[in-house]
């Protein structure tokens, strides 16, 4: 009867697993397989935790409720923009109907402006406000009514189905 554990053996693995030892920590200390160990914890009603996996302490109770607790994670102040300084120019640009890249890259040419594209891009967005999408017109007409025409600069090509050019594509 040499796998059953002696009395002191097995109070020993319980009280260690009463004080919340890990498995592996009691068979360290007492030279007790893990999954005997684990048979004789759980045998004798101790909870037997997985390492590593839910082990978190329970949840302390609040002693006291502070009242206006939200008023100390208020909005953090507006940070005041690298392109605030040269909003006058930045203005001036919407106003000549360029776009915030061309603006950035005149900001960076001729004044020295140190920021970023993104920057530039965020601050004229601020500036423009929300832009409204405007309805695109459809013609509605009956198949052969109307034709588009796209002025490209391809070449023109006539396939001719003859026998000598039978299988093979243009041969221009």
């Amino acid at each position: 009867m040499s796998n059953v554990l002696s009395e002191e053996k097995k109070q020993q693995v319980i009280a260690l697993g009463k004080l919340g030892w890990s498995l592996r920590r009691i068979q360290q200390a007492t030279g007790v397989c893990r999954e005997t160990a684990s048979a004789y914890l759980k045998a004798a009603g101790v909870e037997v935790y997985r390492p590593g996996w839910g082990r978190r302490a329970p949840a302390k109770p609040a002693i006291q409720v502070t009242p206006g607790f939200n008023a100390a994670f208020s909005p953090k102040p507006a940070i005041r923009s690298a392109c605030e300084a040269y909003r006058e120019l930045i203005e001036q640009g919407l106003a000549l109907g360029r776009n915030s890249k061309a603006i950035w890259q005149d900001l960076v040419s001729e004044h020295g402006f140190a920021g970023s594209y993104q920057t530039v891009k965020r601050f004229v967005r601020k500036l423009r406000g929300p832009r409204i999408r405007e309805a695109a017109g459809i013609i509605l007409t009956a198949p052969g009514e109307e034709a588009q025409v796209d002025y490209g600069s391809a070449r023109w090509c006539v396939i001719r189905r003859a026998a000598s050019t039978a299988g093979r594509g243009c041969s221009c």
